[in-house]
Order: C-alpha cells, then sequence, then structure tokens
C-alpha cells in the first residue's frame, strides 16, 4: 500500500527534526565567546543548560495538546481522544529518568562527535531487554537475544572506530573514551524509564502528546530549580566554564549575549524536540511502530553524513561498519527480519508461529491493561 502525501510528510518531519536536535545542540558545542566580568573566549560548554531547553521543547507538547483538545470541541463531531484523567505524579519518575539520562548525553556529547552520540545510543535495547526479562516477566525470542549480542560487538565497532579516529586536537583519548561510557551509561538510565513507563503508566488511558508534554515539565522545572546548586558545585576540569562549577547558567548567557547564534541553535533543539516527538507519534499512528523505529535508525546515517560535509569529523570505515552492525541488530530485535524470511519457504511457517505467538502475548497484555485501567477508574 502506497503511502499518502500527509504520511510522508510525517516521516519527512520526524527524520529531518531528529537529525535536526542532535546536530544543533552539536553545533552549539562548536561555539566559542566571552562570558561574564571580562572573561576571555571559551567554548560554549553547558550541557544542563541545553538539557533545559530541550525540556522545554517536551513542555510545549502539552500545550499543543490542549490547542488539539480546544479546537476538537469547537468541531460538531469530537474525534480527538483526550485519554483518561491520571495523576501527573505518575510521571515523575519516569521524568527524572529522562532528566538524568538527558543530562549525562549532552554532557557526553561535547566530548565525542555526534554520529558516535547517535550509535552508541542504540545501547539502549541491550537494557530494555534485560531490565523487560527481570523486572516485567518477559521472554526474549531467540532473535531478539541474537539482537542484543550483534548490537554489543556494533558498539565495540564504534567505539573502536572512534579510538581510531580521534582528533587529538579537539578531543584528547580520556575524552572520548569517557564521552562514549558516559553515552552507554545514559542508556541504562533510559531503559529503568521506559520499564517504569511500561509498569506504571501504560495501564493508564493517557494521550501520548500529553505523556510527553507532563515528563518535559517535569523535567523542565527540577533541572531549572537545580542550576542554582549547580552554580556553587564545584566540578573541576570536568566542566568547560571559566568558574570549574557543575554548570555556570549566567556564563551562558553572558555568552549567548555576545554571540547570538548560539540562541539560534538552541532554540533549534529546543523547536526540533517538540515537533520530533510530535512527528514520531503521528508516524507510530498514521504507519506503524516498525516504521518509527526504522526512521530513528536513519537520522543517524543522515546526522553521519551531515558531520562528514561539516567537518565535524573525519570518515573512517570502521564507522560504516558500526552502523551497519548496530542496524542489523536493532533489526532483529524488532523483528524486521520475519518479512524477509517468511519469503524462503522453510521458514514462512515458523515465522506464522512466531508471529501467533506474539500476537497471544499481546493479547494477554492487552487484557491485564484493561483490567488495570477498570481498576484505576473504580478507585477512589
Amino acid at each position: 500500500m502506497a503511502w499518502t502525501k500527509y504520511q510522508l510528510f510525517l516521516a519527512g518531519l520526524m527524520l529531518t527534526t531528529g537529525s535536526l536536535n542532535t546536530l544543533s545542540a552539536k553545533w552549539a558545542d562548536t561555539f566559542s565567546a566571552e562570558g561574564c566580568h571580562g572573561d576571555k573566549e571559551h567554548e560554549f560548554n553547558h550541557p544542563f543548560v541545553q538539557a533545559v531547553g530541550m525540556f522545554l521543547g517536551e513542555f510545549s507538547c502539552l500545550l499543543v495538546f490542549h490547542i488539539l483538545l480546544c479546537h476538537d470541541k469547537r468541531r460538531p463531531e469530537s474525534s480527538f481522544n483526550p485519554g483518561q484523567s491520571f495523576n501527573p505524579l505518575l510521571f515523575f519518575a519516569p521524568a527524572m529518568c529522562d532528566m538524568t539520562a538527558t543530562s549525562i548525553m549532552y554532557v557526553a556529547l561535547s566530548m565525542t562527535s555526534a554520529s558516535s552520540f547517535q550509535m552508541l545510543r542504540g545501547a539502549v535495547i541491550i537494557f530494555t531487554g534485560l531490565l523487560s526479562v527481570a523486572f516485567l516477566g518477559r521472554r526474549l525470542k531467540p532473535s531478539q537475544w541474537v539482537g542484543i549480542l550483534t548490537t554489543i560487538v556494533g558498539l565495540v565497532v564504534v567505539g573502536l572506530a572512534d579510538f581510531i579516529s580521534m582528533d587529538k586536537k579537539e578531543h584528547k583519548l580520556s575524552e572520548i573514551l569517557t564521552g562514549d561510557l558516559l553515552i552507554i551509561m545514559a542508556q541504562v538510565i533510559v531503559a529503568v524509564q521506559m520499564v517504569l513507563e511500561e509498569k506504571f503508566v501504560y495501564k493508564h488511558d493517557v494521550h501520548p502528546l500529553k505523556a510527553v508534554g507532563t515528563e518535559g515539565m517535569f523535567g523542565f522545572v527540577v533541572l531549572t530549580l537545580l542550576l542554582i546548586p549547580m552554580y556553587f558545585i564545584p566540578a573541576g576540569q570536568f566542566t568547560g566554564n571559566p568558574r570549574q562549577v557543575l554548570e555556570d547558567a549566567l556564563d551562558a548567557f553572558c555568552q549567548i549575549g555576545f554571540k547570538p547564534l548560539i540562541l539560534v541553535a538552541l532554540l533549534g533543539n529546543t523547536v526540533s524536540i517538540a515537533f520530533f516527538n510530535f512527528a514520531g507519534i503521528s508516524v507510530t499512528k498514521e504507519i506503524s511502530a516498525t516504521t518509527r523505529m526504522v526512521l530513528d535508525s536513519l537520522r543517524t546515517l543522515v546526522i553521519w553524513a551531515v558531520s562528514l560535509a561539516l567537518g565535524w569529523e573525519k570518515f573512517h570505515s570502521l564507522q560504516v561498519l558500526g552502523f551497519v552492525v548496530l542496524l542489523t541488530g536493532t533489526a532483529l530485535y524488532n523483528g524486521l527480519h520475519r518479512p524477509l524470511l517468511a519469503r524462503i519457504p522453510y521458514c514462512a511457517a515458523w515465522v506464522q508461529d512466531d508471529e501467533a505467538e506474539e500476537q497471544a502475548g499481546a493479547g494477554e497484555r492487552e487484557r491485564l491493561l484493561s483490567e488495570a485501567r477498570v481498576q484505576a477508574v473504580d478507585s477512589p
């Protein structure tokens, strides 16, 4: 079935804004400007300020949700499903995981390349798979275990490519290794977030835009307040600001004043994450979750190509191999190999049995979720 123009627009929007989100954050890291109190020109190294901007973008999804809701109320026939009411505090724990992981990843992005940053984020399927077995009682298929092992191999290849192709003028070896390890560590926290959302949040019928916006609200408020103590916490050489504190928000604003292009990069990050979330949710609804996963993988290729074109990094063949291996691992974990196997006569029956088992498991999970929703509605 051919895609409609609207579906093509959504797919293009998701791919474009998803790529811009990482590229704009990396662009901000490339600037240098004077700071407050006559500080000499130095790099714009403010990951926590950037994270606040990203959460502001997620928070704006809540505004979009209410705009759509108000627009729908004016129509003669309602077609917008706002979902059931819920306690917003349900999203507090996942939001704190999101806040922590995002902050760590923005710190890591200043230490490594944009393409490696995006590729290493693929590690999330390893920890999501393991935690879903441990805490959700889920059974992983053999293909998913193979996908996890393949992803591990891909991560090793990407890390090796970073080691071989590093630019000693821009980043030290210790910085690159620390950045790569921080990205992988952040994926553990992202996996915890996903498990928490599935265990405690998904049993409620919450509209995706409202869910993203609520998490963004908590992340924005909490991280903005945390900028105050961060201004006084010494961090030594770990940070790049002149005062060597964990985060110097005032220095960030002064640098923006001296070089307004930094603000353009930060706004690009904020706006792109809002549109990326909207487009991602719409792609899942209008096309499929599989298409969303494929587009999310393709944006790694876009980020890598743009980084090479802008001269932010140098080409290395190992990165190509690493990307292919990671993409293969992701495809195996998400079942994208099934259509290919279904065309092979000896494998077609196995694929049908596998899909039937998955549908039965999904039906059982939906039944349990429905019961949980009824209990949530009936409880005081």
